[in-house]
């Protein structure tokens, strides 16, 4: 995958986020760390009733309201023009349940997305599974 110098890479799952930031160009990208903003996970609206059961585990919930809280903050950056290219990397879970919460500015802005636990790896690893793709 080809990423536009300035390119935000989001790597998320259901508690932890890493962002980084391409400093490089498309042919030879260099991904710098980014600090993460601090989130406002209380949000659990993602339509459903919230009611923590054997069939609705509390900790979904959690991992729902971070992922919502990341895309939320994705969403203000795109509106306000700070982020310019996007690429979300997150496992299957997490990446669906924060397509349901992208707006139109940042699906125009979403340069790709990659289904993978990679928020324990360090950028090495997360420029070569982008690479990869």
């Amino acid at each position: 995958m080809l990423l536009p110098h300035g390119t935000v890479v989001v790597v998320v799952d259901g508690e932890k986020l890493k962002l980084y930031r391409n400093i490089g160009n498309e042919a030879e990208a260099e991904l710098s760390r980014m600090d993460a903003p601090h989130l406002d996970e209380h949000n659990r609206g993602s339509g459903a009733r919230h009611i923590t059961s054997s069939a609705n585990p509390g900790h979904l919930l959690d991992e729902d309201a971070h992922a919502a809280a990341v895309v939320g903050w994705l969403n203000q950056g795109a509106k306000k023009g700070e982020i310019k290219h996007l690429v979300v990397i997150a496992p299957p879970r997490t990446l669906g349940e924060m397509r349901r919460h992208y707006d139109m500015q940042l699906e125009a802005i979403l340069v790709g997305e990659v289904h993978k636990e990679l928020v324990g790896r360090g950028g090495s690893d997360v420029l070569a599974a982008l690479q990869a793709e």
